[in-house]
């Protein structure tokens, strides 16, 4: 299990984080902002300057997840991790990323009203070692306040536990935190569980397509990136009603007829992937005056939107994109296509 104790620059999550292992049995504190910290000596200068915050980074956001996952095998419990998280398509990526490993979330807000806020700010300490360093992180905490209140209003306050530490010391905000996890106050984040696989998978994607012949995009909460409708194709079931499923649990539509086959694309092992088949189907285009229009149902998607062809370009990764530009050709033809890697054969 983690607790992941969220908030704005300077609310005392990291304080509050070590009076927490304190009270939570087989507890460890782990600050991903170590990890940002390595990669600063890691990464191209150039490639540093390209990013205003080592969380824009998805080598950061990787291995997050990553080290979280080793922490809790290595030693089991309780991970407890402070670090502020104010973008929700980061949110939904590492948390997305914890629960295919089957790891629990709890998540928690710290949120001192805004005075206590900038006073804490102004009181913080700095490390001596860097150059200008009071100016600069105490800046870098102010700047956040405005992200951190448009947060607040859109997600954050709907999403976590929320804990207004305004009157009350670290303590005291650790024990009502521990107090809640116990009884169950903090639920588990309501993330999409989606196992990671340990062996080739098949999948099956469905294109579905709006009047103007532009193609559904989705745009998962549980990965990084933008994806045709679909999903792994379970023990025992046959790949085209697999992907019917999934555009039902996924947009809300259901589809009458199956749909029709347009590539068969064998994908190949990239550690840490391990390939298989992906599918393509053709779903037909929507009827929107009859009710087939995407719906989100919650924690599996963050957004759709219909593209065109050269739009899709911008949104997939490459060999994704491929599968799709071929998938029109076969659609076109009337004929299905066999693709190794996206290249036909």
């Amino acid at each position: 299990m983690i607790v992941w104790i969220n908030g704005a620059f300077g609310a005392g999550k990291t304080t509050t984080a070590r009076e927490l292992i304190e009270l939570i049995p087989n507890s460890t504190l782990f600050d991903p902002e170590v990890i940002g910290g390595t990669l600063t000596h890691l990464l191209p200068a150039k490639r540093l300057a390209e990013v205003g915050d080592f969380q824009d980074l998805s080598s950061w956001r990787r291995l997050v997840v990553d080290t979280a996952a080793a922490l809790l095998a290595e030693l089991g419990g309780t991970l407890v991790v402070p670090m502020t998280l104010l973008r929700q398509d980061y949110r939904d990526e590492i948390f997305g990323g914890l629960a295919s490993r089957r790891i629990s979330v709890r998540h928690v807000l710290l949120a001192p009203a805004e005075t206590i806020l900038r006073e804490r700010i102004a009181g913080r300490e700095v490390p001596p070692d860097l150059p200008d360093g009071e100016m600069r992180v105490r800046q870098w905490a102010y700047d956040h306040i405005e992200p951190y209140h448009a947060a607040l209003d859109s997600w954050l306050t709907a999403d976590a536990h929320l804990v207004d530490t305004s009157t009350q010391t670290p303590y005291e905000t650790a024990r009502h935190i521990a107090q809640a996890v116990r009884t169950g106050d903090v639920p588990v984040c309501d993330i999409v569980q989606t196992p990671e696989p340990t062996a080739e998978t098949l999948a099956a994607g469905v294109l579905l397509f709006d009047e103007q012949d532009r193609v559904l995009l989705v745009d998962p909460t549980y990965k990084a990136g933008w994806e045709f409708p679909g999903g792994v194709v379970e023990p025992g079931e046959a790949p085209a009603r697999a992907g019917m499923r999934e555009v039902a649990e996924e947009t809300g539509i259901r589809l009458d007829d199956v749909p029709r086959l347009l590539v068969v694309d064998w994908e190949q092992p990239a550690p840490p992937g391990y390939g298989g088949l992906r599918l393509l189907y053709d779903g037909g285009r929507l009827d929107a005056d009859g009710g087939q229009q995407p719906v989100l149902p919650g924690p599996e998607l963050r957004g759709w939107r219909f593209v065109t062809e050269e739009e899709a370009a911008d949104l997939l990764p490459p060999v994704r994109y491929e599968r799709l530009r071929w998938a029109l050709r076969a659609r076109e033809r009337g004929a299905a296509l066999y693709l190794e890697a996206g290249v036909p054969v």
